[in-house]
């Protein structure tokens, strides 16, 4: 099945809000077995959404609109689309009744009258209930089959639409018409490689020429960010268990290049990569962090069932607390610094022995702008591992400004700790 995205709202298109709505329904759709075609943004203005709606479904036959259903004046979104499809705007009472409602659960006695437009509905469309927020989604379709998904542009709203009103149904249409064609209907299915601790250039240089190894019909994207770089590899418009086999095929030709530097196959994040590998050997986890300023608990405590391993964390970020909390000495800072080998040491020996661990990680650096001192740039990092009877301590000096080079150690620090664990460090 192939489609398009179209997003809406002049923030977007002036580059005042990040356009998150995009990625998600891309790789949502893509898992789902979608071809993504083309993604488009437009402004809060009828003309260039009738344009982009009209032009989308000249070129397939499924478009995903988000943005543009809300109470508000610009949001015009719904009214471009049934002006497209020539389905009138008719009033359903049961949205009103819901929407009151979810006001007055809220304490709310009387529900803003500008709300009433998303009670409006496009004749014939199928209203999506919005568990998540007040504006509905809406699935149509017009007399050629084509189909229209409007979902409100909220993110968190988009996305709980998506995943429990749009994806199924999604899923349902591409089984039945796999079913007809007796399993030959096209699809595109995508695998992922993670790695981190490699510089991208490093990593083409590992994994060489793609089309030497990997299926014809199995292309090899690359998805770098701050956490390491991610390898997508795509099946395109191959009958369904084609697709996984040559998926496979790939996966097994370029898992063993990657070696230590891959930790997961699939979407699976570090830190949960870490956890497991902790459970799998019955130990407890610990943590120290100064400039990471609570990123590897927040990393840590995302991840649903980590309190079966992660014990808690100091934020020692002032050296008092490093004194009274950790136990460092004042021998120790007054010699070396707080950014130091000699520190990040004695932070993560403290955690463990505080909080009872078996394993603990300690974060000591400089993350800038301010800072820097002789043999200590902007950006120097000081990691220690504590993995039973191991202390082990790596340093780093990473680029990129504040917020880079705290969310790079973060990510350098669980590394660290996987590669003791596992002996590959």
């Amino acid at each position: 099945m192939d489609g398009e995205l179209l997003t809406v709202g002049t923030e977007l298109v002036l580059g005042l809000t990040v356009d998150t709505n995009a990625a998600d329904l891309g790789r949502a759709l893509a898992a789902a077995g979608v071809r993504v075609l083309r993604r488009t943004s437009v402004p809060d203005d009828l003309a260039p959404i009738r344009d982009a709606v009209r032009s989308a479904l000249g070129r397939t036959g499924l478009l995903i609109v988000s943005g543009g259903l809300g109470p508000t004046r610009d949001d015009i979104t719904k009214r471009a689309v049934a002006e497209v499809l020539g389905k009138p705007l008719h009033h359903d009472p049961a949205i009103l009744a819901h929407l009151e409602d979810l006001y007055r659960r809220r304490g709310i006695a009387r529900m803003p009258d500008a709300n009433r437009s998303q009670a409006d509905v496009p004749e014939g469309a199928t209203v999506l209930e919005n568990r998540w927020g007040t504006a509905p989604g809406l699935w149509l379709e017009d007399k050629e089959g084509r189909v229209v998904v409007l979902l409100p542009g909220v993110p968190a709203e988009m996305r709980g639409l998506l995943e429990h009103e749009v994806l199924p149904r999604l899923r349902k249409g591409i089984a039945d018409a796999d079913a007809k064609t007796q399993g030959s209907a096209p699809v595109v299915r995508s695998r992922m490689l993670r790695t981190t601790g490699i510089a991208e250039s490093a990593l083409a240089d590992l994994v060489g020429d793609p089309a030497r190894f990997l299926p014809p019909s199995v292309t090899l994207a690359w998805l770098p960010s701050f956490d390491g770089t991610d390898l997508r590899l795509t099946a395109w418009r191959l009958p369904g268990a084609e697709a996984d086999a040559a998926l496979e095929a790939g996966v097994q030709a370029l898992r063993p290049k990657l070696g230590a530097v891959c930790y997961a196959d699939g979407e699976t994040d570090l830190a949960a990569v870490v956890l497991d590998l902790l459970a799998d050997k019955g130990a407890r986890l610990a943590t120290a962090e100064s400039c990471t300023g609570g990123l590897l608990g927040e990393r840590l405590t995302n991840i649903p069932g980590s309190s079966r391993v992660y014990r808690g964390g100091v934020v020692a970020y002032d050296n008092d607390v490093k004194l009274h909390l950790l136990g460092v000495s004042s021998e120790t800072l007054a010699a070396h610094g707080a950014v130091s080998e000699a520190v990040a040491r004695e932070m993560a020996a403290g955690a463990a022995r505080v909080l009872d661990a078996d394993a603990a990680l300690a974060v000591t650096g400089i993350a800038g702008p301010t800072g820097a001192a002789p043999g200590k740039p902007v950006g120097t990092v000081w990691i220690a591992v504590r993995w039973r009877d191991q202390l082990r301590a790596f340093t780093h000096v990473l680029p990129g400004g504040r917020d880079a080079v705290r969310r790079r150690a973060a990510q350098w620090a669980l590394d660290y700790l996987r590669r003791v664990v596992t002996g590959v460090v």
